[in-house]
């Protein structure tokens, strides 16, 4: 990829709760990039950091408890943490939109859905009502819903889960984004319906150029629709590459545990789980958040957060493993 396809980069960022606990680091130093038409998937335990991350890029941090502390997040070159809400109101939807992951509770069950079609397309610029009903018409055309005119006078409860997350993927790419933020939008879809949806997302993208940050649990998801994968632990990426490298020669011993826990057909005995539970994150370890797990552990693991080192092919790791000291 060259500088000029790069859509969005995040430098350094962290992210912070501050409550009677003291302060919940959600998002301790995330560094990553995304690049024009490249999917980017996300993996990692529930209670990661990741749901709070695509939050933080968005600017949709759960408020007064919870604030951007430093780092930045360069869309276009724009600094999204020094705009203003009103600036940063502008930004969504237009340039960043988000899939959340239950289609259910992101679609209002009293209006139809063709209401909240044109509010979408009304809140990115001022139009005619026809013309707005016209594009609420084509926009779900696109997602493949049939008969988008009836559609349009369906309340959400009306449509199946599948359908209502097509409305959503809609909304989210009514105003032609350059990224989309998808919150493991298949988990309230059963597997013929996912396929579905993935492939439409697959041909969304390639028809608009779009970006996707697609967050999961699921690495057959993560084979089948990403470009490059990082993985989360305890509000930081331990380790980033492309996706063939990643299943190939995963590095990082929480990514290969990870890998390790997932069910194989050839596979007889009992399936494997990881030790033990993360850290607290107002608790924080001194040294490698995931040492108290790793059977590879040592003296230096405890003492001393790694570097991320970068390997061949763009591959990046937090380990204590990959480094010189290791052998010391």
């Amino acid at each position: 990829m060259t500088e000029k396809d790069t859509v969005m980069e995040v430098n350094d960022l962290h992210t912070y709760f501050f409550n009677r606990r003291g302060v919940t680091k959600a998002v301790d130093g995330v560094s990553f990039s995304i690049h024009e038409g490249e999917t980017l998937g996300i993996v990692g335990e529930s209670g990661c950091g990741k749901t709070m991350t695509a939050l933080s890029l968005l600017r949709l941090i759960p408020k007064p408890a919870a604030r951007i502390v430093s780092g930045e997040i360069l869309l276009d070159g724009q600094d999204l943490v020094s705009l203003s809400d009103s600036e940063m109101r502008e930004v969504r939807g237009r340039k960043i939109s988000m899939i959340l992951q239950d289609p259910q509770t992101s679609l209002n069950p009293v209006f139809t859905i063709g209401n909240q079609l044109i509010e979408a397309l009304g809140a990115r610029g001022k139009r005619g009502r026809k013309e707005m009903v016209a594009q609420a018409m084509e926009g779900l055309r696109n997602v493949k819903v049939a008969a988008p005119e009836r559609r349009l006078e369906d309340y959400p409860h009306q449509m199946s889960g599948g359908m209502k997350q097509r409305v959503i993927g809609a909304i989210a790419v009514s105003a032609s984004p350059k990224i989309i933020i998808a919150d493991e939008p298949t988990t309230a879809l059963d597997v013929t319906i996912q396929l579905q949806y993935l492939r439409l997302l697959k041909e969304i993208q390639a028809e608009t150029g779009l970006a996707i940050i697609f967050i999961t649990h699921d690495f057959g998801i993560v084979a089948r629709m990403c470009d490059r994968v990082a993985v989360m632990y305890a509000g930081r990426i331990v380790e980033q590459a492309d996706v063939r490298d990643l299943f190939n020669k995963p590095h990082h011993p929480y990514t290969q545990a990870l890998m390790d826990s997932v069910p194989k057909m050839d596979r007889t005995d009992r399936l494997r789980a990881i030790d033990g539970q993360p850290p607290p994150l107002w608790d924080l370890p001194e040294g490698c958040r995931f040492a108290s797990r790793c059977s590879n552990v040592k003296d230096l693991c405890r003492n001393e957060y790694p570097n991320t080192s970068l390997l061949d092919n763009n591959h990046s790791v937090a380990c204590w493993m990959t480094q010189t000291e290791w052998n010391n």
